[in-house]
């Protein structure tokens, strides 16, 4: 293995793993605020709420694509990873108009930005 290639499966693993932590720590962050939102509440807390649940579930579900030790088919960790990285900023968006949900929101555009340099490692 040459110095480069070593070079770039060590960036690969590195994103990689920054990637899945940062889906972690999204999907932590939106369960938190998705059940601190009241469920009877406005329409407006109700698409917080689905929002939080919605992004938790992407992130997790990324985080395991991106911990198996088989690599799967690179197409379908690309096609993860971008799903994970669109739904982080809808979800943004949402929380932005959410007083109170500004850390989420942040935590949102932290994985978007890791998934987003992830995605650069497999072009």
């Amino acid at each position: 293995m040459t110095s480069s290639t070593q070079q770039e499966l060590f960036r690969f693993l590195e994103d990689r793993f920054a990637c899945a932590q940062a889906c972690t720590e999204c999907a932590r962050a939106c369960a938190v605020r998705a059940s601190l939102v009241d469920p009877d509440g406005t329409e407006e807390q109700e698409l917080v709420r689905r929002k939080g649940i919605m992004c938790a579930e992407v992130c997790d579900a990324t985080c395991r694509v991106l911990s198996e030790q088989n690599l799967l088919d690179e197409d379908d960790i690309r096609v993860q990873v971008r799903w994970c990285r669109t739904v982080c900023l809808e979800s943004a968006h949402v929380f932005d108009r959410h007083p109170g949900a500004e850390d989420t929101a942040e935590m949102c555009r932290t994985c978007a930005r890791a998934c987003t340099d992830f995605l650069a490692t497999l072009d």
